[in-house]
Parts: C-alpha cells; sequence; structure tokens
C-alpha cells in the first residue's frame, strides 16, 4: 500500500506538472484541451489504483480469489499499453494504426475484465452462501475497486483514440 500512495503522489505530481505546462507552454504537440482530458483520465486511474490498496488494507485482504488475481493481471496489462501508447502520442498521425490497436487491446481486456468481475462475483457468493456475509462484502469490495480500475484504465484508452481521431 505504501509504495502505491508514494507511487500515486508522484503522479499527481505530474500531472501538476503537465497542467501548469499547458498554462505556460505557447505550442503543444495537439489540443490543450485534449492533454487535459488524457492527463485527468490517467490521474483518475491512479487514483482508482489506490482506492483499491487503499480497500485491500482496509479490509485486511491477504488472499486473492483467482478471479481478483485475473483481474489485477488485467489492470496491469491495460496499465502497459497506456504507457506505450503514451510514449506514441508525440507521433500521432504516423503512429494512428498502431494507436487504434492499442485502443482496441484496452477495451477488449476490459471487456473480458467485466466478464472475470461477474464470474468473481459469482463463484464468491456460492463460496459464501449461507455463512459468513461479512466476507462477501469484503471480497465485492475488493472485486468492484478492481473493476473500477480497469474501466478507468478504458477511459484513459478512449481519451487516446479520441486524440488519434482528431489529429491523424
Amino acid at each position: 500500500f505504501q509504495e502505491v500512495l508514494a507511487l500515486e503522489h508522484d503522479a499527481d505530481s505530474i500531472a501538476r506538472e503537465v497542467l501548469i505546462g499547458l498554462r505556460t507552454t505557447f505550442i503543444t504537440p495537439f489540443d490543450r484541451a485534449d492533454i487535459q482530458s488524457l492527463i485527468t483520465s490517467m490521474d483518475d486511474s491512479v487514483d482508482q489504483c489506490k482506492q483499491t490498496a487503499k480497500a485491500i488494507v482496509l479490509f485486511e485482504v491477504t488472499a486473492f480469489e483467482p478471479e481478483m488475481r485475473k483481474m489485477a493481471d488485467a489492470i496491469v496489462e491495460c496499465a502497459e499499453l497506456v504507457q506505450r501508447a503514451v510514449s506514441m502520442l508525440s507521433d500521432v498521425a504516423s503512429k494512428a494504426a498502431e494507436l487504434n490497436d492499442i485502443g482496441l487491446q484496452i477495451t477488449r481486456i476490459e471487456g473480458n475484465a467485466d466478464d472475470i468481475y461477474d464470474r468473481g462475483l459469482e463463484l464468491l457468493y456460492q463460496k459464501v452462501k449461507g455463512g459468513d456475509a461479512i466476507e462477501f462484502i469484503r471480497g465485492s469490495e475488493i472485486y468492484k475497486h478492481l473493476e473500477d480500475t480497469v474501466d478507468s484504465l478504458d477511459d484513459v484508452g478512449d481519451e487516446i483514440q479520441g486524440i488519434v481521431i482528431e489529429h491523424a
């Protein structure tokens, strides 16, 4: 949790620097509004990662169901794709096809994560049915935070695709 918190603080600093840079830079690689929307959606996804980590600590979760692990893997995969896409934005016109492909990959991963989320909740319910309701609440909260994190990364992918549409 401390590592995630530190990274989230670093990300907040980067977001502030970008927004300050937008106000002081005359020429930008693409529209200021696009940059602002992109950095805001990226900041939201990092904030959601922090909220997920916070929930794990709050609910003292130390063991993770296979579906939770799959959703975490989806988050990492989406984050890596976002990182790759952002590095290509300086040359959006010539990288448009690759950027669109990355956006489609993120959307596909998010769709699969939705299915994993549904299955995970179903299995969790079956596991605790007639037993420990608190265990269901704990698990379902973690699933919801994981799902929200994947969704927020999909929003970043959508912002990137919007930039590509506008500038390619």
